[in-house]
C-alpha cells in the first residue's frame, strides 16, 4: 500500500507550510513598508527640527542685531524694545560698553564680572570673535542658548550685547511636531499592515486549502478536493492539479486494497480444490513419490496461510484508513481477560512445541482503549511468534498499566535463540521470516503493528539478555478501576483460581503451588468466578 504511505509523508512534510509562508512573507512585506516608512519619516523629522531651529537662531539674530545698531546709535528705543523682547519671550538681555560695564540689562543674566559663560561671550564679542552655530533643537533639548553680538564695526567695538534665551518652547514646538509625524507615520503603518494582510490572505487562502487537503489525502479520505477558484491564477491551476491527484491517489489505493483483497480471495477456491485432489491421491501414491507429495502439501498449507495474511493485512490497512478519516470513539476492553483467554488457546500448541508459557496476568482489570477483536489478533500473532521460533524455550506473557502516562503493555517474551539487534527494525517488514523457520507468511508482525497503531499505540521489540525477544504492543489505557476486585482465594493460591502448575506446558509466576489444579471449561470458569468474586462479575468483560 505504497499509494497512501507516500501520501501520509507528503501531509505530514506540507504541515505548516502556510504558516510558515505566511510568516516568512508577512515578515519580508512588513519589513520593507516599515523601511519605506522610516526612509519617509526620518528625514520629515530632521527637517522640522532644523526648520524650528533655524527660526529660533534667526529671530534671536534678528532682535539682537536691532539692539546692536540701536545702541550704537544711542536711541532713546533701545530700553523700550529690549523690555518688550524681554516680555515676549522671557530672555534675558544685557548690553554693555567697550570696557564690559553694563548699560542695559534685563532679566537673569547672572554675575557679568564673574567669569562665567556670559562674560565669556562678552569678552570674545567685544573681540570681534565670531560665535559657533546651534546644534538642531530636539524634543528632549534644554537648557538656556547665550547669543553675544558686538556693537559697532568689525574696525571699531564700542560695546557687545549679549541675550540668554531658553530652549524649552522651541523643543517643545519640536515635540509637538514629531508627535504629528509619528501619529501619522502609525496610521499609514496600520492602513499598509491592513493591506497587506488582505493581500497575503489573498495569496496564501489557497495555499492554506491546499495543506488541508494534502493532510486530508494522508488520512485517507476518499477524494479530498479544495475549492479551485480562490487566488492568483497560478495558485488556481495548481489547485486544480491537487484535485486531480487526490482522485487519482484515493482510485489507486482503492484499487489496490481492492487487487489484495480479491486476490487473497479468489485463490481460495482454487486452492482449496488443488488441496482436495491432493488429499485423495495420498492413499494411491507410491512409496518414492511421498516426500515429494508432503512438501507440496506444506507448500499449499504455507500458500493457504499467505493468503489469510495477506487478506488480514488488506482489512487492516482499510480498517487504518478509515479510522485516520473518520476517528471513531475508543471502547475500551479488559487487557486481563482476554489475555488469559488467548493463552489458554495456545497451550496446546505451546506444549506441541516443548514451550513453557508463563502469564504475568493482574487478577485485576486493565482496561486497554483497543478493541477486544484487535486485542486478540495482537496477541495471537506474538504468541504465535514466539512459539514458531523459540521451541522449548519459555515464553512470559505479561500484562501492565501505567496509569500516570496512560498507557498499557501487553509483553510477550521469550528466552529462545533471539535475533541480531540489525534485524529488529525489519522484522515488521511484510514478508519477512526468519532465516531458521520458513512455514510462516512473513506478515504476522505488520498485522500486529498495523492494528497497534491503529489503536493509537506502538509495537516495541527488543533484545532480552543473555538471549531472547520481547515484543510489546503498548496501547492507550482507560480509566483506572476505582475498586479493587475481591479475592477470596486462600494465601499461596494464585490469584487467577490455581491455574499455572496443573497443565504441562504452562506455569503462574508469583509464588510455588502445591494444591491441585481442576480445569473446568471456560463458560464454567467464569459462572465459577463470578459466584467466587462478585466484584469482578460486575467488571465488564472480565474473564479469567
Amino acid at each position: 500500500m505504497a499509494g497512501p504511505a507516500r501520501c501520509t509523508t507528503s501531509a505530514a512534510s506540507a504541515t505548516g507550510w502556510a504558516t510558515e509562508m505566511r510568516r516568512r512573507l508577512l515578515i519580508v512585506l512588513i519589513v520593507a513598508g516599515l523601511g519605506a516608512l522610516a526612509a519617509f519619516a526620518v528625514p520629515l523629522l530632521y527637517t522640522t527640527s532644523a526648520e524650528r531651529s533655524d527660526r529660533f537662531v534667526s529671530r534671536r539674530t534678528a532682535d539682537i542685531n536691532r539692539f546692536a545698531e540701536l545702541a550704537l546709535t544711542g536711541s532713546d528705543q533701545l530700553e523700550p524694545e529690549i523690555d518688550a523682547h524681554a516680555d515676549l519671550y522671557g530672555d534675558a538681555v544685557a548690553v554693555v560698553d567697550a570696557a564690559g560695564h553694563p548699560i542695559v540689562s534685563r532679566g537673569d543674566l547672572g554675575d557679568l564680572a564673574s567669569g562665567g559663560q556670559v562674560a565669556q561671550a562678552i569678552d570674545a564679542a567685544l573681540r570681534n570673535q565670531r560665535q559657533a552655530s546651534l546644534p538642531d533643537i530636539r524634543p528632549w533639548s534644554s537648557g538656556r542658548v547665550l547669543f553675544a553680538r558686538p556693537v559697532g564695526n568689525g574696525v571699531e567695538v564700542s560695546g557687545a550685547v549679549v541675550l540668554v534665551s531658553s530652549r524649552d518652547r522651541a523643543a517643545a514646538d519640536v515635540g509637538r511636531v514629531w508627535g504629528h509625524v509619528l501619529l501619522g507615520v502609525l496610521a499609514v503603518a496600520a492602513v499598509f499592515a491592513t493591506v497587506i494582510l488582505l493581500i497575503v490572505r489573498w495569496v496564501l487562502r489557497p495555499i492554506t486549502q491546499l495543506e488541508h487537503g494534502l493532510r486530508a489525502v494522508g488520512k485517507g479520505v476518499v477524494a479530498a478536493h479544495v475549492p479551485p477558484q480562490q487566488g492568483p491564477s497560478e495558485v488556481r491551476t495548481l489547485l486544480t492539479s491537487f484535485n486531480r491527484m487526490s482522485d487519482a491517489v484515493a482510485d489507486s489505493a482503492r484499487r489496490q486494497r481492492a487487487l489484495i483483497d480479491d486476490t487473497s480471495h479468489q485463490l481460495r477456491n482454487p486452492l482449496m480444490a488443488m488441496r482436495l485432489r491432493m488429499d485423495m491421491l495420498a492413499g494411491s501414491l507410491p512409496d518414492e513419490a511421498r516426500d515429494t507429495y508432503a512438501s507440496m502439501v506444506a507448500q499449499a498449507g504455507r500458500l493457504q496461510v499467505l493468503l489469510d495474511g495477506m487478506r488480514a493485512l488488506a482489512v487492516a490497512d482499510a480498517a487504518a484508513t478509515e479510522l485516520a478519516a473518520h476517528p471513531a470513539t475508543p471502547a475500551a476492553c479488559d487487557a486481563s481477560a482476554t489475555v488469559l483467554e488467548r493463552i489458554d488457546f495456545w497451550l496446546p500448541a505451546a506444549a506441541a512445541r516443548d514451550v513453557t508459557l508463563v502469564d504475568r496476568v493482574p487478577a485485576e482489570p486493565i482496561p486497554l482503549l483497543c478493541a477486544d477483536t484487535d486485542l486478540e489478533q495482537i496477541v495471537d500473532v506474538l504468541i504465535d511468534n514466539a512459539i514458531k521460533y523459540a521451541p522449548g524455550s519459555t515464553v512470559t506473557v505479561t500484562v501492565t498499566a501505567r496509569w500516570p502516562s496512560g498507557r498499557g503493555r501487553v509483553t510477550v517474551a521469550d528466552d529462545g535463540v533471539g535475533v541480531p539487534p540489525g534485524e529488529l527494525p525489519h522484522l515488521t517488514e511484510r514478508f519477512r521470516r526468519g532465516n531458521h523457520d520458513l512455514s510462516g507468511s512473513g506478515l504476522g508482525l505488520a498485522i500486529a503493528e498495523r492494528l497497534v497503531t491503529n489503536n493509537g499505540g506502538r509495537l516495541i521489540l527488543e533484545t532480552v539478555t543473555p538471549h531472547g525477544l520481547s515484543v510489546a504492543a503498548e496501547l492507550p489505557v482507560g480509566e483506572r478501576p476505582t475498586s479493587p476486585p475481591a479475592d477470596s482465594a486462600p494465601a499461596g493460591t494464585p490469584a487467577n483460581g490455581g491455574r499455572g502448575s496443573g497443565l504441562p506446558g504452562f506455569s503462574r509466576s508469583g509464588g510455588a503451588d502445591t494444591m491441585p489444579t481442576i480445569w473446568l471449561p471456560r463458560s464454567q470458569r467464569r459462572r465459577a468466578r463470578r459466584r467466587d468474586d462478585p466484584a469482578r462479575a460486575t467488571t465488564p468483560g472480565a474473564a479469567s
